[in-house]
């Protein structure tokens, strides 16, 4: 298992040092040192708006499974676990950390606090990938951008795939294999309970809506700071696309591969690949830095386990 992620992080780092390389490396580093400081600003501020307010929304749903978060609690692991999603590969690992330091003393004690934690996470990535989808689909008949016949096709596939895999998962709710009908009846509880029960989903989704605008409100200043203002339809089309590229578990949240779709993307809008590639190690430095907060966290769960 340390293998696979040592080769995946060499993979990753690789990837990065190949996209900077390959796209005019000084032109990047200017972009960078120029940066708008007004703009880094409302990032990094950006960013706590973001972490307190999946912290609520994390809170929120672990109550509705009957598991008490404390308000500095629900914060502060939030910070921890956004820290170690930034720096460890896969981007799952500081949410396990979130359910294991949440879990309760006795047998199965960790399945409410682990369910919470998934819920939480399906109900941002529900959202995101539904404005992804959607503006991929719309993107043709959007104008603003000459789109190549290759990206149009493999936007077309991408929109395909995600439409397959929510009927397919539809399909394994209503219909599901006998053998597995027991446990899936109590998932499906605990599903209504946490989005459909007393109209939860208004929630859910208030939060979620403005967490996934934030992440590419965010983009949107990382760009303009590097001096590649994106116009609105960047918002729905090109910054989701980039920021899909951040789910992919062989990378360290998403390093390289969010770049290299810049780098890819950032063109359809008049500017060049180097400043795609320096708008994305922006957003990825201002996601970094913005969750440093966790490290107080991480020294302080090191100092008790040292103390015990």
């Amino acid at each position: 298992m340390r293998f696979l992620k040592l080769i995946s992080l060499s993979a990753a780092l690789a990837l990065l040092i190949a996209v900077i390389l390959r796209f005019d490396p000084q032109r990047i580093a200017a972009g960078l040192a120029s940066a708008n400081p007004a703009y880094v600003i409302a990032g990094l501020l950006l960013v706590q708006v973001q972490i307190g307010l999946s912290a609520l929304r994390w809170r929120f749903t672990a109550a509705r499974l009957g598991q008490h978060l404390g308000m500095g609690q629900a914060i502060g692991d939030y910070y921890l676990g956004t820290l170690l999603n930034q720096l460890l590969p896969g981007g799952v690992a500081g949410d396990a950390v979130r359910a294991v330091r949440n879990r309760a003393h006795g047998e199965g004690g960790w399945k409410v606090p682990a369910q919470a934690v998934v819920f939480e996470r399906i109900a941002g990535q529900g959202v995101f990938f539904l404005v992804a989808t959607v503006g991929v689909m719309l993107w043709p008949f959007l104008g603003g951008a000459t789109i190549p016949e290759d990206l149009r096709h493999l936007l077309s596939g991408f929109a395909l795939a995600v439409a397959s895999l929510a009927i397919v998962f539809m399909l394994a709710l209503c219909f599901p294999p006998r053998r597995i009908q027991p446990k899936l009846g109590k998932l499906k509880t605990a599903l209504a309970q946490v989005f459909l029960r007393d109209r939860a989903w208004i929630v859910q989704s208030l939060f979620s809506v403005v967490i996934v605008a934030s992440y590419i409100a965010m983009f949107m200043l990382a760009s303009a700071a590097v001096g590649a203002p994106l116009p609105a339809l960047a918002t729905i089309t090109a910054i989701p696309l980039c920021l899909l590229m951040m789910l992919i578990p062989a990378t360290i949240a998403g390093w390289g591969a969010r770049e290299a779709a810049a780098a890819a993307l950032w063109p359809l809008f008049g500017y060049t690949a180097s400043d795609g590639v320096a708008a994305s190690i922006l957003y990825g430095i201002l996601a970094l830095v913005g969750a440093a907060p966790g490290l107080v966290f991480v020294l302080a769960a090191l100092f008790s386990r040292r103390n015990r």
